[in-house]
């Protein structure tokens, strides 16, 4: 009876390890397919022209519903970043003109944090643990490329967050490749962002003055020496444990 009973147990885990292994991609396939419907269907909807037809509604609704509103602000945040869906930077400049600088920064700084943490996760369980763990056990260049992202986890995580040239979703992905525990990410994204946050979210703020001049908003704005500068000061400091390190292994040589 024990060797007839073998095989189908056999049988039913052979049945069952690919739908796990497939359902670890999951998260992953649903925003690819969420982003690439958004870029098709979405670029419309969350666009400064939408924003400057509808302004007027939004703040008569915010008027009236203030907490719904700061709710359902932040749910539509944390989907655009999560889903990776088009209209981040306008979301950030609805979120300083309904709500000012401050707490629109706020705002905006937590739920960009709670999408990207979402990114995180579905890459990590996809594809990061088994990665790391591959890279761990790998030899030569590979090995120590991991062993230096290990040293330095939060220079660099800083320094992807700060640098304005680094992509948001690259600067998601990354981390949940190389081992970053979560904790780690959510921290160093939500004061990372903060600066080039609260740069958007007052331009959001000024949208006002903008609607009544029919213009547009200086979206660059961020690149501006009195902005960047500070910026590429902080990405300074930010890189200083790494240039540190460096110089201290190659005495030590």
């Amino acid at each position: 009876m024990t060797h007839d009973s073998q095989p189908p147990n056999s049988d039913s885990k052979g049945k069952d390890a690919p739908k796990s292994g497939l359902a670890r991609y999951l998260p992953l396939a649903v925003i690819g397919v969420a982003a690439v419907l958004g870029a098709v269907f979405l670029k419309d909807v969350f666009s400064f022209q939408a924003l400057a037809e509808n302004r007027q509604d939004l703040i008569e609704f915010r008027d009236a519903n203030y907490l719904i509103s700061v709710l359902l602000f932040i749910g539509v945040y944390v989907a655009i970043v999560g889903f990776s869906l088009p209209g981040a930077t306008i979301a950030t400049l609805t979120g300083g003109f309904l709500f000012g600088t401050f707490p629109g920064a706020l705002f905006n700084i937590t739920a960009a944090t709670i999408g990207a943490a979402a990114i995180f996760m579905a890459a990590r369980w996809g594809l990061g643990e088994r990665l790391a763990a591959k890279m761990d056990a790998g030899e030569g260049a590979v090995k120590k490329i991991k062993e230096g992202i290990d040293e330095n986890q939060w220079s660099m995580l800083f320094l992807i967050r700060l640098v304005p040239a680094v992509p948001f979703f690259v600067a998601n992905l990354v981390p949940a490749l190389v081992g970053v525990p979560l904790s780690r990410f959510v921290i160093s994204t939500f004061l990372g962002i903060i600066p080039g946050g609260v740069v958007y979210t007052s331009v959001g703020a000024g949208l006002g003055e903008v609607f009544a001049r029919g213009e547009t908003p200086n979206l660059g704005i961020i690149f501006e020496p009195a902005i960047l500068l500070p910026i590429l000061g902080l990405c300074a400091l930010a890189a200083l444990p790494i240039v540190i390190k460096a110089v201290r292994g190659q005495k030590g040589l």
